[in-house]
Protein backbone atom coordinates (compact mmCIF):
# COMPACT_ATOMS: atom_id res chain seq x y z
CA UNK A 1 0.00 0.00 0.00
CA UNK A 2 1.37 3.42 -1.33
CA UNK A 3 1.84 6.00 1.30
CA UNK A 4 -0.88 7.89 0.49
CA UNK A 5 -3.30 5.10 -0.02
CA UNK A 6 -2.53 4.80 4.38
CA UNK A 7 -5.31 5.24 6.57
CA UNK A 8 -2.75 5.21 9.77
CA UNK A 9 0.70 7.15 9.88
CA UNK A 10 3.56 5.23 9.05
CA UNK A 11 5.59 2.70 11.39
CA UNK A 12 7.73 5.10 12.92
CA UNK A 13 4.75 7.34 13.75
CA UNK A 14 2.83 4.67 14.98
CA UNK A 15 5.49 3.63 16.99
CA UNK A 16 6.45 6.67 18.82
CA UNK A 17 3.14 6.97 19.69
CA UNK A 18 2.74 3.98 21.14
CA UNK A 19 5.98 4.21 23.19
CA UNK A 20 5.29 7.27 24.46
CA UNK A 21 1.20 6.30 25.55
CA UNK A 22 3.23 2.85 26.85
CA UNK A 23 5.35 5.15 28.88
CA UNK A 24 3.17 7.36 30.71
CA UNK A 25 0.49 4.73 31.28
CA UNK A 26 2.18 1.76 32.15
CA UNK A 27 6.17 2.07 32.69
CA UNK A 28 6.61 5.37 34.24
CA UNK A 29 3.95 4.68 37.45
CA UNK A 30 5.55 0.82 37.32
CA UNK A 31 8.79 2.92 37.60
CA UNK A 32 8.07 4.95 40.20
CA UNK A 33 7.04 2.04 42.66
CA UNK A 34 10.62 0.44 42.37
CA UNK A 35 12.90 3.90 42.17
CA UNK A 36 10.58 4.48 45.64
CA UNK A 37 11.34 1.13 46.52
CA UNK A 38 15.28 2.05 45.79
CA UNK A 39 15.46 4.28 48.58
CA UNK A 40 15.03 1.63 51.18
CA UNK A 41 17.89 -0.29 52.03
CA UNK A 42 18.03 -4.49 51.73
CA UNK A 43 17.52 -5.09 55.51
CA UNK A 44 14.43 -2.84 55.72
CA UNK A 45 13.45 -3.65 52.59
CA UNK A 46 13.29 -7.57 53.50
CA UNK A 47 12.34 -6.77 57.13
CA UNK A 48 9.11 -5.65 55.38
CA UNK A 49 8.34 -7.98 52.27
CA UNK A 50 9.15 -11.15 54.48
CA UNK A 51 7.40 -10.78 57.85
CA UNK A 52 5.60 -13.53 58.58
CA UNK A 53 2.32 -11.37 57.85
CA UNK A 54 3.48 -9.77 54.87
CA UNK A 55 4.32 -13.49 53.85
CA UNK A 56 0.69 -14.53 55.06
CA UNK A 57 -1.48 -12.73 52.73
CA UNK A 58 1.29 -13.38 49.57
CA UNK A 59 -0.15 -17.03 50.35
CA UNK A 60 -3.62 -15.84 50.11
CA UNK A 61 -3.75 -13.41 47.39
CA UNK A 62 -1.81 -15.41 44.78
CA UNK A 63 -2.65 -19.22 46.10
CA UNK A 64 -6.96 -18.20 46.10
CA UNK A 65 -6.06 -16.02 42.66
CA UNK A 66 -4.29 -19.04 40.84
CA UNK A 67 -7.44 -21.20 42.63
CA UNK A 68 -10.49 -18.96 41.29
CA UNK A 69 -8.96 -18.14 37.40
CA UNK A 70 -8.41 -22.55 37.60
CA UNK A 71 -11.96 -22.56 38.39
CA UNK A 72 -13.16 -19.70 35.91
CA UNK A 73 -11.58 -21.75 33.46
CA UNK A 74 -13.63 -24.66 34.03
CA UNK A 75 -16.82 -23.15 34.40
CA UNK A 76 -16.18 -20.08 31.95
CA UNK A 77 -15.48 -22.71 29.41
CA UNK A 78 -18.96 -24.78 29.89
CA UNK A 79 -20.94 -21.54 30.14
CA UNK A 80 -19.44 -20.05 27.03
CA UNK A 81 -20.39 -23.44 25.41
CA UNK A 82 -23.63 -23.37 26.22
CA UNK A 83 -24.04 -19.84 25.27
CA UNK A 84 -22.67 -20.49 21.58
CA UNK A 85 -24.07 -24.45 21.09
CA UNK A 86 -27.61 -24.45 22.66
CA UNK A 87 -30.44 -22.33 22.40
CA UNK A 88 -32.68 -22.04 26.05
CA UNK A 89 -35.54 -19.85 27.56
CA UNK A 90 -33.78 -16.58 28.82
CA UNK A 91 -30.17 -17.08 26.64
CA UNK A 92 -30.38 -13.37 25.89
CA UNK A 93 -30.50 -12.67 30.10
CA UNK A 94 -27.81 -15.23 30.74
CA UNK A 95 -25.15 -13.99 28.36
CA UNK A 96 -25.61 -10.20 29.57
CA UNK A 97 -25.59 -11.47 33.30
CA UNK A 98 -21.99 -12.77 32.55
CA UNK A 99 -20.87 -8.66 31.98
CA UNK A 100 -22.48 -7.87 35.17
CA UNK A 101 -18.94 -7.77 37.14
CA UNK A 102 -17.43 -5.57 34.49
CA UNK A 103 -19.98 -3.37 35.28
CA UNK A 104 -20.68 -3.23 38.71
CA UNK A 105 -18.99 -0.89 41.17
CA UNK A 106 -16.42 -3.57 43.44
CA UNK A 107 -17.65 -2.68 46.75
CA UNK A 108 -21.06 -3.51 45.54
CA UNK A 109 -20.01 -6.60 44.37
CA UNK A 110 -18.31 -6.93 47.90
CA UNK A 111 -21.40 -5.90 49.78
CA UNK A 112 -23.70 -8.09 48.16
CA UNK A 113 -21.42 -11.24 48.14
CA UNK A 114 -21.01 -10.50 51.72
CA UNK A 115 -25.38 -10.27 52.40
CA UNK A 116 -25.68 -13.34 50.49
CA UNK A 117 -23.25 -15.51 52.29
CA UNK A 118 -22.96 -14.22 56.27
CA UNK A 119 -24.00 -16.06 58.95
CA UNK A 120 -27.53 -14.55 58.76
CA UNK A 121 -27.46 -14.16 54.65
CA UNK A 122 -29.60 -15.95 52.25
CA UNK A 123 -27.17 -18.30 51.45
CA UNK A 124 -24.65 -18.30 54.20
CA UNK A 125 -27.95 -19.25 57.09
CA UNK A 126 -27.76 -22.61 55.05
CA UNK A 127 -24.68 -23.16 54.86
CA UNK A 128 -23.65 -22.32 58.47
CA UNK A 129 -25.22 -25.44 60.22
CA UNK A 130 -23.39 -27.43 57.90
CA UNK A 131 -19.99 -26.47 59.18
CA UNK A 132 -19.64 -24.12 56.25
CA UNK A 133 -18.04 -20.36 56.55
CA UNK A 134 -17.64 -18.41 53.45
CA UNK A 135 -18.42 -14.78 54.50
CA UNK A 136 -15.87 -13.43 57.01
CA UNK A 137 -12.56 -15.88 55.72
CA UNK A 138 -10.34 -17.12 53.02
CA UNK A 139 -13.05 -18.85 51.36
CA UNK A 140 -15.20 -15.44 51.01
CA UNK A 141 -12.03 -14.28 49.50
CA UNK A 142 -12.25 -16.93 46.67
CA UNK A 143 -15.64 -16.38 46.36
CA UNK A 144 -14.85 -12.62 45.30
CA UNK A 145 -12.51 -13.38 43.10
CA UNK A 146 -14.28 -15.95 41.26
CA UNK A 147 -17.18 -13.12 41.17
CA UNK A 148 -14.84 -10.94 39.44
CA UNK A 149 -12.56 -12.90 37.18
CA UNK A 150 -15.29 -14.92 35.54
CA UNK A 151 -16.23 -12.59 32.56
CA UNK A 152 -13.03 -12.81 31.30
CA UNK A 153 -12.43 -16.28 30.82
CA UNK A 154 -16.17 -16.13 29.29
CA UNK A 155 -15.70 -13.45 26.63
CA UNK A 156 -12.12 -14.56 25.53
CA UNK A 157 -13.52 -18.07 24.91
CA UNK A 158 -17.02 -17.47 23.16
CA UNK A 159 -15.62 -15.84 19.58
CA UNK A 160 -13.56 -19.11 19.39
CA UNK A 161 -15.86 -21.53 20.10
CA UNK A 162 -17.87 -19.20 17.44
CA UNK A 163 -15.36 -19.56 14.61
CA UNK A 164 -15.31 -23.23 15.60
CA UNK A 165 -15.89 -25.19 12.06
CA UNK A 166 -18.38 -27.98 13.47
CA UNK A 167 -17.22 -29.97 10.98
CA UNK A 168 -14.22 -31.07 12.81
CA UNK A 169 -16.57 -32.66 15.10
CA UNK A 170 -18.71 -34.19 12.85
CA UNK A 171 -15.57 -35.33 10.74
CA UNK A 172 -14.12 -36.81 13.96
CA UNK A 173 -17.14 -38.87 14.44
CA UNK A 174 -17.66 -40.37 11.31
CA UNK A 175 -14.27 -41.49 11.97
CA UNK A 176 -15.51 -43.46 15.10
CA UNK A 177 -13.98 -40.87 17.51
CA UNK A 178 -15.94 -40.97 20.88
CA UNK A 179 -17.29 -37.37 22.51
CA UNK A 180 -14.05 -37.59 24.94
CA UNK A 181 -11.75 -38.47 22.13
CA UNK A 182 -13.29 -35.87 20.26
CA UNK A 183 -13.10 -33.11 23.25
CA UNK A 184 -9.82 -34.35 23.63
CA UNK A 185 -7.81 -34.13 20.31
CA UNK A 186 -9.77 -31.98 18.13
CA UNK A 187 -11.98 -29.08 20.28
CA UNK A 188 -9.83 -29.05 23.54
CA UNK A 189 -6.52 -28.08 21.38
CA UNK A 190 -8.41 -24.96 19.58
CA UNK A 191 -9.28 -23.83 22.28
CA UNK A 192 -6.15 -24.08 24.87
CA UNK A 193 -4.32 -20.69 23.57
CA UNK A 194 -7.79 -18.94 24.63
CA UNK A 195 -8.36 -20.30 27.77
CA UNK A 196 -4.68 -19.39 28.72
CA UNK A 197 -5.87 -16.31 28.02
CA UNK A 198 -8.71 -16.36 29.92
CA UNK A 199 -6.88 -17.57 32.82
CA UNK A 200 -4.03 -15.22 32.74
CA UNK A 201 -6.77 -11.99 32.55
CA UNK A 202 -8.69 -13.88 35.22
CA UNK A 203 -5.37 -14.49 37.46
CA UNK A 204 -4.20 -10.58 36.61
CA UNK A 205 -7.52 -9.22 37.84
CA UNK A 206 -7.95 -11.35 40.71
CA UNK A 207 -4.36 -10.85 42.28
CA UNK A 208 -4.94 -6.85 42.18
CA UNK A 209 -8.43 -6.81 43.57
CA UNK A 210 -9.43 -5.14 46.81
CA UNK A 211 -12.80 -3.46 46.45
CA UNK A 212 -14.87 -6.52 46.41
CA UNK A 213 -12.55 -8.80 48.69
CA UNK A 214 -12.45 -6.27 51.88
CA UNK A 215 -16.10 -6.63 52.64
CA UNK A 216 -16.27 -10.61 52.79
CA UNK A 217 -13.07 -11.20 53.76
CA UNK A 218 -12.87 -10.50 57.31
CA UNK A 219 -9.49 -9.20 56.80
CA UNK A 220 -8.18 -11.35 59.90
CA UNK A 221 -4.41 -11.21 60.07
CA UNK A 222 -2.83 -14.38 59.24
CA UNK A 223 -5.93 -15.45 58.15
CA UNK A 224 -7.71 -13.29 55.52
CA UNK A 225 -5.90 -10.20 55.16
CA UNK A 226 -4.86 -9.83 50.87
CA UNK A 227 -1.89 -8.18 49.77
CA UNK A 228 -3.28 -5.37 48.52
CA UNK A 229 -5.38 -4.35 51.92
CA UNK A 230 -1.48 -4.30 53.49
CA UNK A 231 -0.30 -1.87 50.82
CA UNK A 232 -3.18 0.38 51.66
CA UNK A 233 -2.64 -0.13 55.59
CA UNK A 234 1.05 1.03 54.74
CA UNK A 235 -0.12 4.26 53.19
CA UNK A 236 -2.13 4.73 55.67
CA UNK A 237 0.38 4.79 58.32
CA UNK A 238 2.36 7.25 55.90
CA UNK A 239 4.94 4.36 55.16
CA UNK A 240 5.52 4.93 51.54
CA UNK A 241 8.45 2.92 51.35
CA UNK A 242 6.70 -0.22 53.29
CA UNK A 243 3.63 0.09 50.80
CA UNK A 244 5.83 0.43 47.28
CA UNK A 245 8.29 -3.00 48.75
CA UNK A 246 5.04 -4.96 48.95
CA UNK A 247 3.77 -3.52 45.73
CA UNK A 248 7.35 -4.49 43.70
CA UNK A 249 6.89 -8.29 45.28
CA UNK A 250 3.72 -8.60 43.84
CA UNK A 251 4.27 -6.99 40.42
CA UNK A 252 7.53 -8.90 40.05
CA UNK A 253 5.88 -12.07 40.99
CA UNK A 254 2.67 -11.48 38.54
CA UNK A 255 5.08 -10.31 35.78
CA UNK A 256 6.35 -13.76 36.42
CA UNK A 257 3.80 -15.81 36.19
CA UNK A 258 1.93 -14.08 33.55
CA UNK A 259 5.22 -14.02 31.69
CA UNK A 260 4.65 -17.89 31.67
CA UNK A 261 1.45 -18.48 31.01
CA UNK A 262 2.02 -16.09 28.21
CA UNK A 263 4.66 -18.55 26.62
CA UNK A 264 3.19 -21.50 27.58
CA UNK A 265 0.15 -19.27 25.41
CA UNK A 266 2.58 -19.14 22.42
CA UNK A 267 3.95 -22.65 22.31
CA UNK A 268 0.37 -23.98 22.32
CA UNK A 269 -0.65 -22.10 19.43
CA UNK A 270 2.47 -23.00 17.60
CA UNK A 271 1.88 -26.65 18.42
CA UNK A 272 -1.83 -26.37 17.44
CA UNK A 273 -0.76 -24.85 13.81
CA UNK A 274 2.00 -27.93 13.42
CA UNK A 275 -0.43 -30.59 14.27
CA UNK A 276 -3.15 -28.53 11.61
Amino acid sequence: MSSANRVLPGFGLSLGFTLAYLSLIVLIPLSAVFFKTATMDFDRFWSVVASDRVVATYKLSFGMSLLAATINVIFGLMLAWAIVRYSFPGKKIVDALVDLPFALPTAVAGISLTALYAPNGWLGQLLEPLGIKIAFGPWGVLVALVFIGLPFVVRTVQPIIEDFDVGFEEAAASLGATRWQTVRRVVFPALLPALLTGFALAFARAVGEYGSVIFIAGNIPYVSEITPLMIITRLEEFDYEGATAIASVMLIVSFILLLIINLLQGWTARSTRRSV
